[in-house]
């Protein structure tokens, strides 16, 4: 049996899918601590292929630049977890992969703090062709509770911002 966390998530997932599909737009995934499971998650709705165009996996500091259009020198200047670095992911991922919205996480799972940013600082963000929005989360439990927590507040304000964003 799903946990009510698994429920609203995949509530969320399929109300974005379904947002989505309604309005003939499409959606970029850039994802470093969640590693994919953002993707994973959209995924598994069926006909999300509608509306999914892809995603990268940019765990590494300097492929958040070469693959998903993170200037260099924002991440010289402020690094991987920060707001500005969420919203470029997710800015440079819908350009990239050229899709309507583009959805980004970024932060540390832990158990370790990394470059001074304590586990469980996140940052997701979606960026859409009127606005990005960016929250900052700060959540707590082990890797794998921090990851499912990303991943459901970045479907959710992705949903948001496709609900609320008119062209």
């Amino acid at each position: 049996m799903a946990s009510a966390g698994e429920d609203a998530g995949q509530t969320a997932v399929e109300r974005l899918v379904e947002l989505l599909k309604t309005r003939g737009e499409t959606l970029a995934t850039a994802e470093s601590l969640t590693g994919g499971m953002v993707g994973a998650a959209l995924t598994d709705v069926p006909g999300v292929s509608a509306v999914y165009r892809g995603g990268v996996v940019v765990y590494a500091t300097d492929l958040k630049a070469k693959l998903a259009g993170v200037p260099a020198g924002l991440l010289d200047a402020v690094g991987p977890v920060h707001p500005d670095t969420a919203a470029a992911l997710a800015t440079g991922v819908r350009e990239r992969l050229e899709a309507t919205y583009g959805l980004a996480t970024t932060g540390v799972a832990g158990p370790d703090p990394q470059a001074g940013v304590e586990a469980g600082t996140v940052y997701v963000a979606a960026a859409g062709p009127a606005t990005v929005q960016v929250r900052k989360l700060q959540l707590s439990g082990d890797r794998r509770a921090i990851r499912e927590s990303s991943v459901q507040a970045a479907v959710e304000l992705a949903a948001a911002l496709v609900a609320e964003e008119v062209e």
